[in-house]
């Protein structure tokens, strides 16, 4: 009686999978726009700025700072590159 309006069951496999991939896409998406805005890695950024040149007095506070000298050679050193 309802033969010819009915559906088939290749039909309701196809509608099933693309419920499947319709709500699959949704969620994904909305994840993938969460997580971008969320993390900072996924947001484009510019990139940052060069450091600026270390003077003398940062190079020589730090192997001071490591131990590579000693206090007395700390303070000859840098009465040096202060007197001239």
């Amino acid at each position: 009686m309802y033969y010819d309006s009915g559906w088939t069951a290749w039909q309701w496999v196809v509608m099933t999978l693309m419920m499947f991939i319709f709500w699959g896409g949704l969620a994904a998406l909305v994840v993938w726009l969460v997580r971008g805005r969320t993390t900072p890695g996924r947001v484009p950024t510019a990139p940052a700025p060069p450091a600026p040149p270390r003077g003398a007095d940062d190079l020589l506070a730090e192997r001071f700072a490591r131990g590579e000298i000693d206090e007395e050679e700390f303070a000859r050193r840098r009465k040096i590159l202060h007197a001239g």
